[in-house]
């Protein structure tokens, strides 16, 4: 699950990347909203997590939440906030908020909320996808190949999910390396190394080399 925080807090934005890091989750550190802006035009995360309070205007996490959901973004939204109003939490979840934090908090209730929030998310997914010889259920991470099961590991099973929920996407190489593998100096080749596993494991045709990256070959 791949993370967007916007936060301009150096203080708190260090030590969250790091337990969210360590927690398995790919999450990428906004400090400002022209590089959050910059990260959407490129990828749609899973969840973003945002400040209501930033440098640009007291509201600009509200008005960042609007302006995505306009744009049909459908991932799940968290604020973060220290003011804890009904109002400012209402305006949240009628902004297009999934749920509103007030500050300070619990790393753990954090971590709570967020598996909440995925889980949620992973629910109203399709519980099944079929194209050629390839079968997949993703309630039971089940994976056939004409008829026979296919057993993979967790990381090649993310991304072949990935690949299957979105079956005519390119995936650059870039976006990959962000999304499942948090070690830069390596990721290039982890990615190379994954999907070479998947076509091996599963059939040569199941993962399409594109220009600049990968898409479900199917």
């Amino acid at each position: 699950m791949h993370i967007l925080f916007v936060e301009d807090n150096e203080g708190l934005a260090e030590p969250l990347l790091e337990l969210f890091r360590r927690e398995g989750y790919s999450i990428y550190w906004a400090n400002e909203l022209d590089k959050a802006y910059d990260y959407l035009a490129e990828r749609e995360p899973d969840l973003m997590i945002l400040d209501v309070m930033l440098p640009e205007s007291e509201n600009a996490g509200f008005d960042f939440a609007k302006n995505v959901r306009e744009a049909e973004y459908k991932g799940r939204i968290l604020f973060l906030s220290a003011r804890d109003d009904v109002a400012d939490r209402v305006m949240g979840l009628d902004l297009g908020g999934d749920d509103y934090l007030v500050k300070p908090f619990s790393l753990v209730e954090l971590l709570a909320r967020v598996r909440a929030l995925l889980r949620r998310d992973a629910d109203t997914k399709q519980a099944n996808f079929a194209r050629g010889d390839l079968q997949v259920n993703y309630i039971a991470k089940q994976v056939l190949w004409q008829g026979l099961e296919i057993k993979l590991s967790e990381k090649e099973w993310e991304m072949l999910e990935l690949f299957t929920l979105y079956p005519d996407k390119a995936f650059s190489l870039e976006e990959l390396m962000d999304r499942f593998f948090a070690e830069k100096d390596s990721a290039n080749r982890l990615v190379r190394i994954y999907v070479h596993h998947l076509r091996q494991k599963i059939h040569d045709s199941v993962i399409a080399t594109v220009q600049g990256g990968y898409r479900l070959g199917l």
